[in-house]
């Protein structure tokens, strides 16, 4: 039973996932963000975060612009925030690999990804990752093919 378990953690994808599906996750209640965001906290796949992206989701995500368009209050968000660091594995940036992207925001989601060898960055912004990736396994993948993956290594 133990080696079970076991094996079905080493065969959930590791991802993670960048600012801006995050914020599609709280502000469409249909789309593969939120299917996302559901199966994180369910722990279907390894989320992984480090502190610089969890500042990160927290600053955007409470801006009055985003709180108003999910009808959510900054307090709620900071609920659903720790819910996502309870499930979350931390990540540790040992090595700092800046400037590797035009977006600085952008470099830590990268360096979250290298530093805790990240199968994937879940984005929109596919264009702006995949130079950074070069030499990396890591690939950059949208939601609906990470739900896809997820769906694949859980039988």
């Amino acid at each position: 039973m133990i080696l079970h378990a076991i094996s079905l953690l080493t065969l959930a994808p590791a991802f993670v996932i960048d600012t801006d599906v995050m914020v599609a996750a709280l502000r469409s209640e249909l789309g593969a963000s939120r299917q996302l965001l559901i199966a994180a906290l369910n722990r279907q796949f390894e989320l992984l975060l480090s502190v610089p992206l969890m500042l990160e989701y927290e600053s955007v995500l409470t801006r009055p612009i985003h709180l108003a368009a999910c009808g959510l209050s900054a307090s709620d968000v900071e609920r659903i925030l720790d819910d996502v660091a309870a499930v979350a594995r931390p990540v540790r940036l040992a090595f700092r690999w800046r400037p590797r992207l035009s977006d600085p925001d952008d470099d830590m989601v990268l360096e979250t990804a290298i530093n805790g060898r990240a199968d994937a960055i879940v984005t929109f912004n596919r264009r702006d990752f995949v130079s950074g990736t070069i030499g990396f396994r890591c690939a950059v993948i949208s939601p609906a093919a990470a739900l896809e993956k997820i769906r694949s290594s859980n039988p």
